[in-house]
């Protein structure tokens, strides 16, 4: 097994703040590249100012999404600060933006069009609400907007309630994910090609894939698919039930066979029998009939007597965790899916991993989220900066 990730060589410039550009910039990060945090003087990413909850003087939200990546502090308004930029993009393979319009960005000279002219091979990609072409190309986008437009917040919630939010930014992550897809896809055609490309994400866009199964069956009946709260559409009984003590599970009986191993199991094998429940479809047509008589078999115990027993018999199923029950899950732990990074300031602070196992090339986990302009200085002498000029810089509030 090589202690070199993936992505070691690879230079990234993360131009981003909130959340959907600097979770992409991490996973590179967490991949093996080199990322390079640009943020505002005196102010920082957005998401050092959501919060509480902090951890010391640092909000949880942005300890969340920025490891793996040293910070400068630049000033891109000024001349002196497009200039360092320039520098950073001249030997850089990945530059991420999702701070401006495309009109600003060109104001600044960190467009794609003009950095391509400074480094061909560089893979420029743009995270925006709706993309950089189209009708609504330039509107502002967030995730919460995403969530509503893409049509997967008015089937979320009870089905006689009111549309709900994912609880997480589900739309910014997402965006990010697909980034981080588009962006290894373009490094693999650049190793064939010799020279970059431009690619155009969208919050909106990459929100709207969570709708999968839901689109193919509007596209077959051209209706809207009701909200049917934790019903699973097209299996039966796939959702969530509740045991004798009152806690939660996820029966998960997604096919014909584990139906009758179930009915088998709890001693009820004339429900495998019934023509109105024989097989997937039948249960779909007669769900009403079935929900109570599921409703008051699993009602008969415990929800860890069930967890243990199904398990046991090969009938899907999980406890409904909170969120400490989930982040404190043994098998979770084993496999390394929390880590801790050494913080200068706050001490051993824990984040998620990022859950890519590679057997050869593994992930590593090595910097802890950068305080604003932690780095400005060691970056500034890695591209040619003399003392005398970081100085400067500093002293005209370029570089801080």
């Amino acid at each position: 097994m090589s202690d070199n990730p993936p992505l070691n060589g690879i230079k990234v410039i993360d131009q981003t703040q909130a959340l959907a550009g600097p979770y992409a910039a991490m996973i590179l990060g967490d991949l093996g590249a080199d990322v390079i945090k640009i943020e505002k003087p005196g102010i920082g990413d957005n998401s050092r100012q959501w919060a509480p909850p902090y951890i010391g003087d640092q909000s949880c939200y942005y300890l969340a999404i920025n490891r793996n990546k040293r910070g400068i502090a630049l000033d891109i308004r000024a001349e002196g600060g497009r200039e360092f930029m320039r520098r950073l993009v001249a030997d850089a393979d990945i530059f991420l933006s999702n701070l401006m319009t495309s009109a600003s960005l060109q104001r600044h000279g960190i467009d794609y069009a003009t950095l391509r002219q400074l480094n061909p091979r560089l893979i420029y990609a743009s995270i925006s609400g709706y993309g950089r072409r189209g009708p609504r190309a330039g509107q502002p986008g967030y995730d919460l907007v995403s969530q509503a437009e893409s049509g997967t917040m008015a089937l979320t919630g009870e089905v006689d309630g009111a549309p709900m939010r994912f609880p997480t930014p589900i739309a910014d992550m997402t965006c990010g994910l697909f980034t981080v897809i588009g962006i290894l896809a373009a490094l693999q055609a650049r190793g064939r090609s010799g020279v970059g490309q431009f690619i155009d994400m969208s919050l909106q866009e990459g929100q709207m894939t969570w709708l999968a199964n839901i689109a193919a069956e509007h596209f077959a009946l051209g209706v809207d698919p009701p909200r049917r709260g934790n019903r699973h559409p097209q299996v039966v009984p796939y959702e969530a039930v509740q045991a004798s003590d009152g806690d939660w599970f996820i029966l998960g009986v997604a096919s014909d066979n584990v139906w009758r191993a179930f009915c088998n199991y709890v001693g009820r094998d004339e429900l495998a029998a019934d023509s109105r429940f024989a097989t997937n479809s039948q249960r779909i047509a007669n769900y009403t009939a079935l929900l109570p008589i599921l409703r008051e078999i699993i009602r008969a115990k415990p929800c860890d007597e069930w967890l243990r027993e199904f398990r046991a018999a090969g009938v899907p199923c999980g406890r409904i965790n909170t969120t400490a029950e989930a982040l404190g899950d043994p098998h979770l732990l084993e496999r390394g899916m929390i880590i801790e990074l050494e913080h200068p300031a706050l001490g051993l602070v824990k984040s998620l991993a990022t859950p890519v196992h590679l057997s050869e090339t593994p992930l590593i986990y090595r910097r802890h989220p950068p305080r604003l302009g932690e780095h400005s200085d060691e970056v500034a002498h890695e591209i040619g900066y003399s003392p005398a000029e970081i100085a400067a810089l500093r002293a005209e509030g370029v570089l801080a």
